[in-house]
């Protein structure tokens, strides 16, 4: 019976997929994303479901999290943060202690995080949220964000922009989420981004079927905020830096088989982590 366990576990940690990101960033900076495939969760989380928060079997999703480190060579035990749709910044490692960053601590509230320091494990988990990660152009910092629309709206991509010199390139990819056929909003989330700056409304448009709400485009609207806020920092400079940004071709609703998704799934939805380090 051991020996089966064993060549199941091999199975599936070899069955794992995970996306990676289309970028030019240097390569010591690793970043990907799950999908649902590879783990050991049951219906209907299955099978490669990452959040403890959601009343999946917790002991199928830390052999989850533990197939994943092993698949992928993660260095350390990933930072997972209690995220409120909110703008914090976790600075790691100076804002959580030690005993903080074991598998089973009580997880930091915040929406992102950032490092500069080598083998520091960052980590969102989304399920139709948007999952952003950045870095700059050597490779010595690095940051990523949870950004449903209340996390863009709040300014957490500034937010961590800001973690960001202007005085070297910086690359972004945006992950899997929601696609701007699927995502239906209220005319109160187009007011929440159009109020700060119209050129958003753009990002709308009317719904073909119900006239009550609208689509927005979560990817459109991020691709702005990136670029609108790093070529406002860089106002002054006397040489601007690039900022490119790739990924934001998925749709998590539609694509039943390779992602979870809470607007399709509701309560029973798994979770997919974004996960990036700086490697030593």
């Amino acid at each position: 019976m051991a020996q089966m366990t064993v060549i199941e576990s091999a199975t599936l940690v070899s069955s794992i997929e995970t996306l990676t990101p289309d970028w030019a960033a240097p390569s010591h900076v690793r970043a990907f994303n799950t999908t649902r495939l590879g783990g050991v969760s049951l219906p209907p989380y299955d099978s490669l479901n990452l959040g403890l928060h959601v009343k999946d079997n917790p002991q199928a999703v830390r052999e989850n999290r533990q197939l994943l480190m092993v698949s992928e060579s993660i260095p350390a035990e990933p930072h997972w943060l209690n995220q409120v749709h909110g703008r914090r910044v976790l600075h790691l490692p100076e804002e959580v202690a030690p005993s903080n960053a074991q598998a089973d601590a009580q997880p930091e509230e915040a929406d992102a995080a950032f490092t500069d320091q080598p083998n520091e494990v960052l980590c969102v988990v989304t399920a139709d949220c948007l999952p952003v990660v950045f870095t700059n152009g050597s490779g010595t910092k690095l940051a990523v964000a949870h950004a449903g629309w209340k996390g863009l709206a709040n300014g957490v991509l500034e937010a961590c922009l800001d973690k960001f010199s202007i005085n070297e390139p910086l690359h972004a990819w945006l992950g899997p989420a929601i696609g701007p056929e699927k995502f239906e909003v209220g005319p109160e989330v187009r007011q929440a981004f159009v109020s700060a700056d119209d050129a958003q409304h753009a990002c709308f448009k009317p719904h073909p079927v119900n006239s009550d709400k609208l689509l927005a485009d979560i990817y459109g609207l991020a691709h702005h905020i990136i670029q609108r806020s790093w070529a406002m920092r860089q106002k002054n400079s006397q040489a601007p830096m690039a900022v490119s940004i790739g990924g934001g071709h998925w749709c998590t609703m539609s694509d039943v088989q390779r992602f979870h998704s809470y607007r399709r799934d509701g309560a029973r939805s798994g979770r997919m982590a974004l996960i990036a380090w700086l490697e030593r």
